[in-house]
Order: C-alpha cells, then sequence, then structure tokens
C-alpha cells in the first residue's frame, strides 16, 4: 500500500473537544485544553506519523501516512477583531485541505421533534444553540473535499441515544463517514484514524518524519502561559488577556552543567489585559497570582524544552486590545517570526 499524505482541519463549536482530539491523536499534549470555551485563538498544526498496518482478520488495515491535523478555534459568529481573526483562523484552515472532521459535543440536547401541541420550534437557549449548529453547518456546506462527523464524548451519554443522533444529522449535511468517539478516554480513535486515512491521496510527507509540530518553541510557550491564566482567574479576565514572549534565550548547550543540573533557558513574557482592574486581579495580592500563574506555566515549558527554566512574567494594560486590529495582526505567530528573522538579519549586517 503506497504512502498517504494530506491535511486535514478539525473544526466545531467552542469546547467541543478539537484540542482534546487533537492531543489525543498524537498522543502528547501540543494544544492547550481548559474547560473554557475560544480556548484556542489560532490553527495549529500536528503532525501525526502513521505506520503501516497490515490487514488481518476483522480488521481492515490502512498503509502507512502522515497526516497533518489543524486545531482551530471554535465556530462563533464574531464580535470583536479578536474574534474575526480567530474566524479567519478557521476559514483559513479550510482552503486547500483534503479532508475535514466536523466534531460535534453529543451532550449538547437536540431540538424536539414536533408532537401533539408542540410546535417543534427550539427556543430560548435551545435556539441559540441550534442556530450555532447552523451557522458551523454552513462553513462546511461550502467544501468540497470529504467531511467527517466525529460525534465527541460518548461516554458522557446512555448508548441507546447514539442512533437518533447520527440521525439528526445525516439529515443536515451528506458526511463522508460518521465516528462516535471519546477524546478524552481515547476511546474510538483507531477507526477514525483508518478513515482519515481512507480520505487521504497518495504523496510524500510534508514534514520532516520527526517534526511534531509547525510552531515554534517560544510560541508554544506563550500557549501554556495563557492555558495557566484560563485555569487560575475567573470572569472576563482570561478572555481580556494575551501574552507575548519578549525574551527568549536558549542555552548554548544542551549538554548538563558541571554540578549535574540541566542548563537553563532564560524567558520574560507580557501579559496583556484590558484594564487596571484585570492587572491587578492577574497580579493578585502581594503578587501571589502571578507567582501562581509562573509556577504552574513553568513546570510545562520546562517538560516542552527539556531544560530548566527562568521565567519572569509582566502584567502590562492595552485598553480594548480585543477590537484594536493592529494589536491582534501582532499576536500572529507568523507575523512575530517574521519580524524576529528580519530583526536578526538586521543585525548580522
Amino acid at each position: 500500500m503506497a504512502f498517504r499524505s494530506g491535511f486535514v482541519s478539525i473544526i466545531g463549536r467552542p469546547n467541543a473537544g478539537k484540542s482534546t482530539l487533537l492531543n489525543a491523536l498524537l498522543g502528547q499534549k501540543l494544544a492547550i485544553v481548559t474547560h473554557k470555551p475560544q480556548t484556542t485563538r489560532t490553527r495549529i498544526h500536528g503532525v501525526l506519523e502513521v505506520s503501516l498496518k497490515k490487514k488481518a482478520k476483522g480488521e481492515a488495515g490502512h498503509p502507512a501516512a502522515q497526516v497533518v491535523l489543524v486545531d482551530t478555534p471554535g465556530i462563533h459568529k464574531p464580535d470583536t477583531q479578536l474574534d474575526k481573526r480567530m474566524m479567519q483562523e478557521v476559514h483559513d484552515a479550510l482552503e486547500s485541505r483534503d479532508a475535514v472532521l466536523f466534531i460535534v459535543d453529543v451532550t449538547h440536547r437536540l431540538p424536539k421533534t414536533p408532537g401533539a401541541g408542540d410546535s417543534g420550534k427550539a427556543t430560548g437557549r435551545m435556539g441559540m444553540s441550534a442556530a450555532e449548529d447552523d451557522f458551523a453547518l454552513s462553513l462546511i456546506k461550502k467544501l468540497e473535499c470529504p467531511v467527517i462527523l466525529v460525534l465527541n464524548k460518548m461516554d458522557a451519554i446512555p448508548k441507546k441515544d447514539l442512533l437518533p443522533l447520527i440521525a439528526h444529522w445525516s439529515t443536515l449535511h451528506s458526511f463522508a463517514d460518521v465516528i462516535p468517539i471519546s477524546a478524552r478516554k481515547k476511546e474510538g480513535l483507531e477507526l477514525l484514524l483508518e478513515k482519515v486515512i481512507g480520505q487521504l491521496k497518495e504523496g510524500q510527507r510534508y514534514f520532516p518524519k520527526h517534526q511534531l509540530t509547525d510552531q515554534p518553541e517560544r510560541f508554544l510557550v506563550a500557549e501554556l502561559i495563557r492555558e495557566k491564566i484560563l485555569m487560575l482567574t475567573g470572569e472576563e479576565v482570561p478572555y481580556a488577556t494575551a501574552v507575548v514572549i519578549e525574551k527568549f534565550e536558549e542555552p548554548a548547550s544542551m549538554k548538563k552543567m558541571k554540578d549535574g543540573k540541566l542548563p537553563v533557558t532564560k524567558i520574560s513574557a507580557a501579559i496583556f489585559c484590558e484594564r487596571t482592574g484585570q492587572k491587578a486581579i492577574l497580579i493578585g495580592k502581594q503578587g501571589e497570582m502571578l507567582k501562581r500563574i509562573g509556577t504552574a506555566a513553568r513546570k510545562d515549558i520546562e517538560s516542552l524544552l527539556g531544560t530548566r527554566v527562568f521565567l519572569e512574567l509582566f502584567v502590562k494594560v492595552q485598553e480594548e486590545w480585543r477590537s484594536s486590529r493592529g494589536f491582534v495582526e501582532d499576536l500572529d505567530w507568523r507575523r512575530q517570526l517574521e519580524e524576529i528573522a528580519a530583526k536578526q538579519a538586521a543585525e548580522e549586517k
């Protein structure tokens, strides 16, 4: 069986489990995950190298493949410049893709079927949910590539509810396949992967065999810091924050030092918020909250980098930054990378 490769975008509403699925398929943490919606703000490429699986009794098998999984922000109607940028990331992820995984949280209740004395029309929160589903579906209806419906969180509902769910979604779009899974418990992923590879064409690798992502470490670090903010602060604060790495000094050598300790990576990061009140919450009494964020983030960063980490965090106020097109665009890690490269080139002249 010839080697296959392709880009597979994972899309769906906020909190459907897109990043959890990406991490589960990769077998390691790449995308940050929290219980709060709109945790993911940019698309992330996760490179999955899949070995040949020979046909066996009761198993179809599949060829070796490189599946480039593209995690995306949750589909929502945009209000701010940040929302618009997030939705642009979704649209970019849907361009020239070989297949799409449309992931649905099955714990969301379905609209009632019309009955006696019941119009069947969804109202209130149910109506909002149906409208959000319609908005998400409107994006995939324009696609020419195969779309696989992934029913996630199946471990959270009775098995008897599965067939009505499949029937409901199958009437809304002609999906290439419908696969029930639990990304959190890693159930159904082998079948999903087989179906995904079945949709890919023969081709060469897009990335080196052992590369996990195209996103540089400094930007993964920024995301890990933002994850801790999301987890440790409440209300509006997490959504009004952005993290920018201002200094990222890697050790000259990865060899252990004479005292047997690992080398040190020095990192300075700015946490931007929109109001002085939010800054006070992020810093906390006598700097306690900022210290908690830094301590929790440093542990994950050290695991990511394989070094010790000296981490400095600063909180800065940038009023209404989510509505500032220039500021939001400057947060794009690809643009930051271009600016870093330009600065380095200028210094070398």
